[in-house]
């Protein structure tokens, strides 16, 4: 081929490239963004997005920027310096619905599900070996249960130490499924009373829980400031290779496969720039098949990028220890969780409704939300804040795109944003996310569908 032929040929390819990716951005609203994150291994999905191009590849350009708190990062959404994050699956909820900072937040994507662990001081843990059964070889029997921390604070009681734990905000999934645990084991976590103007939720508790950040939980814990936390990786496997701890249960174990993440924006932001949002989620879903593709194939390139100090900047070691599909307890007995971090597999990234009230539930349990609701209230609350509707436009439009196949997305046709009632709580009391009144009632502890703290 003459070289004046070649030379036209990938012009005019390279050309109609060009023509093709400016008419793709040409439908977006803003093109340059800003999200936040928190140094946690479940901030992935945003972190690959970008360093595999996804974003690039819908016309956007990123950046990524760490956070301080989940306080600040909130804040950060709603005053529109951040045009989206990272955020706890009860945040936008919390927001919403008016519990701390109010403002209406919404999510078309879920993160991910499981990936948090609850660790214990090795004094406490000493103290617990006692009442855990034991295997043949002489390893714990999992789950643990809360069953053996009961009579560890009763002795604190009886010595006048108050039984300190942490957990990282006050609607995070952490706080509930600390909470959880503690009263499935007969401990009751306290509760909140907003009329009374009592934020702390810690009325009638016998283990106080308080906020601490992500990354500062090990060390708070090693200064003896508290005695356990609930927190994602990689800050439980943190203590067992800092020697400082020991994480005695998953959240896997807790509730099997529960949302823990979400990607949140403003309603204000979403309205705005709705081609945005719709991008922004298609890189986010690749970004999350990516991840789980191959049996976890990709998952060491992950750690690698996880790793870098503008991301979660820990040692490799730490966070291949949860995400390649293990994860360590007490020193050397590592065992095999393969879904402890899920990115993608089991419809992990659509946003379900009866997650949504499931968080709502666990908010009037203990509290936050102060007085009786009925069913359809959550039912409302879960609709302003879960959009599964705009998740939907971003998966069709990757399947028309022939980049995910159709049948590793819900059946639209027919979703519900209802998961069947689920069974697979550690107390063994089932969920179905259309009866939130009469799911409270089953609780011997937490407020029943009518009691109001005054």
């Amino acid at each position: 081929m003459p070289w004046y032929h070649s030379f036209i040929k990938h012009t005019v390819g390279a050309l109609a490239l060009t023509s093709t990716c400016f008419a793709m951005a040409a439908d977006l609203e803003k093109e340059e963004l800003k999200f936040g994150f928190i140094k946690l291994t479940d901030m992935a999905p945003l972190a690959i997005a970008y360093e595999k191009g996804y974003f690039e590849d819908e016309g956007l350009y990123v950046s990524l920027e760490a956070q301080a708190n989940w306080k600040v990062l909130l804040d950060r959404v709603i005053d529109g310096e951040l045009d989206g994050a990272h955020m706890l699956a009860g945040q936008p909820l919390g927001a919403t619905i008016g519990f701390g900072t109010q403002a209406h937040i919404i999510t078309a994507f879920s993160m991910d599900l499981n990936g948090n662990g609850i660790t214990v001081s090795n004094s406490v843990w000493e103290d617990m070996k006692p009442h855990i059964p034991k295997q043949a070889d002489g390893k714990p029997v999992h789950p643990i249960k809360a069953d053996a921390l009961k009579p560890v604070i009763a002795k604190y009681k009886a010595e006048g130490k108050p039984f300190k734990m942490g957990m990282v905000f006050p609607v995070s999934t952490h706080n509930y499924e600390l909470r959880y645990w503690l009263a499935a084991g007969g401990i009751h976590p306290g509760y909140y009373a907003p009329l009374k103007g009592d934020t702390s939720g810690q009325i009638d508790a016998d283990a106080l829980l308080s906020v601490t950040p992500p990354p500062q939980m090990p060390a708070t814990m090693e200064a003896g400031t508290i005695y356990g936390y609930c927190v994602g990786e990689p800050w439980n496997q943190q203590a067992v290779f800092k020697g400082i701890g020991v994480p005695v249960i998953t959240d896997y174990e807790i509730w099997k496969n529960n949302p823990e993440k979400v990607f949140g924006v403003s309603n204000e932001w979403a309205e705005k720039y709705p081609n945005t949002h719709i991008a922004v989620v298609k890189a986010m879903i690749r970004a999350a098949k990516w991840l789980d593709d191959n049996n976890n194939a990709n998952r060491p390139e992950a750690v690698k990028i996880l790793a870098k100090s503008s991301y979660v900047g820990a040692d490799y070691d730490v966070i291949a220890n949860s995400m390649t599909g293990t994860f360590e307890y007490e020193k050397g007995d590592k065992r095999e969780v393969p879904d402890f971090n899920v990115f993608f597999r089991h419809n992990a990234t659509y946003p379900y409704y009866s997650d949504a009230i499931w968080y709502l539930t666990q908010m009037r349990r203990w509290g936050q939300i102060a007085e009786h609701k009925p069913d359809s209230w959550y039912m409302e609350i879960a609709k302003k804040v879960y959009r599964p509707d705009i998740y939907r436009k971003a998966a069709e439009q990757l399947i028309a795109e022939g980049k995910v196949s159709a049948s590793e997305f819900p059946n639209f046709a027919t979703e519900t944003g209802f998961k069947p009632p689920q069974t697979e709580f550690i107390d063994n009391i089932t969920y179905d996310g259309n009866k939130p009144n009469e799911y409270l009632g089953k609780f011997s502890i937490g407020l029943k569908p009518k009691d109001t703290l005054k």
